[in-house]
């Protein structure tokens, strides 16, 4: 896990990036498991560092980064 202690967004990007997570999260078959969950919010951290605001973007984004980590 990467380190995102020193992390700072304003609320609004805070706010693309809980829906993002959330609209990825519910695309996801039962059971979830918590690797695919950090491996979302990671990317959406990730993403959203490097400046992307776009809840839509910052999801699909996400779900593909997991798409490639499952084959790891």
């Amino acid at each position: 896990m990467q380190n995102f202690a020193n992390a700072a967004f304003a609320p609004d990007v805070i706010a693309a990036m809980t829906s993002a997570l959330e609209a990825a999260i519910t695309t996801l078959p039962e059971p979830v498991h918590s690797f695919h969950v950090n491996v979302l919010a990671e990317s959406i951290l990730r993403t959203a560092g490097a400046g992307e605001r776009d809840a839509g973007t910052l999801q699909r984004l996400a779900l593909i980064e997991l798409q490639l980590a499952r084959r790891d």
